[in-house]
């Protein structure tokens, strides 16, 4: 049970009216009026309540040699997700995911890095990854394709970057759960074949799709989306009651 920051109404969140982020804290209430509230002071009211935090999962290649010109947008991503207050999620590998991380810890935010190995020994010699860009290191000793579980189902919202078999693994999870899904556009990789893959699927999961080449823009576009529309259904695993009516499959 959460409570409305406004009226201090406990609500429940399948039964919130409306929800709003503020430096990348959940707020939650029982109307649209109490939001509108809100956003015009949040100050007045943030400290009424105690506000998670939303967490975006960013996925891609973990090449080494992956594209400097990528590599760097894969960064400002990072930088974004920490100015919105965003906590960083990514499955603790080099390559793309790790320029992410090092971009968020530049900017002063908080990156959680999913491991596949069961130590941190096991973490820098057996998979070769790098510890210094990640403020939480999570041991799942699931291997590679184990722990893309745990890294979706960790997320508010997935961003796929790049990518190669490995990523398509977890944007399908991502996909068949329903969840909110940035796509940056121009990165190359898989999100080059996205928009038809999801055409042949042709399944409505209640996944809906960002598509948007400006890290910083696509952020602020998820964080739209799931206020206006997502945080209602964020995956497969919520209730059914007060979802929105207009299909979620297909490009926003």
């Amino acid at each position: 049970m959460m409570r409305d920051p406004v009226c201090l109404m406990d609500v429940g969140l399948r039964e919130a009216g409306a929800m709003a982020v503020h430096e990348g804290r959940a707020y939650y209430f029982c109307s649209s009026a109490c939001q509108e509230r809100f956003v015009a002071d949040p100050e007045q009211y943030r400290s009424n309540v105690q506000a998670e935090r939303l967490t975006v999962g960013v996925m891609g290649s973990a090449d080494t040699d992956a594209d400097e010109v990528v590599g760097k947008r894969a960064r400002m991503m990072g930088e974004a997700i920490a100015e919105q207050g965003l906590i960083l999620i990514t499955g603790a590998c080099p390559g793309l995911p790790y320029e992410c991380a090092l971009g968020t810890r530049a900017y002063g935010g908080m990156s959680v890095g999913i491991s596949p190995a069961l130590s941190l020994d096991e973490h820098i010699h057996k998979y070769n990854s790098l510890t210094d860009a990640f403020d939480i290191l999570i041991y799942t000793g699931s291997g590679l394709m184990g722990r893309e579980v745990t890294n979706i189902r960790s997320s508010d919202m997935v961003v796929i970057v790049g990518g190669r078999s490995g990523t398509l693994g977890e944007f399908a999870i991502a996909f068949d759960e329903g969840k909110l899904i940035g796509i940056l556009e121009g990165s190359g990789g898989i999100t080059d074949e996205i928009p038809a893959m999801v055409e042949r699927f042709g399944k409505d999961t209640g996944a809906r799709l960002v598509y948007e080449p400006d890290p910083a823009t696509l952020i602020s576009r998820l964080i739209t989306t799931y206020v206006e529309r997502h945080f209602r259904k964020p995956s497969c695993f919520c209730s059914e009651e007060h979802t929105q009516d207009e299909p979620a499959r297909g490009e926003i």
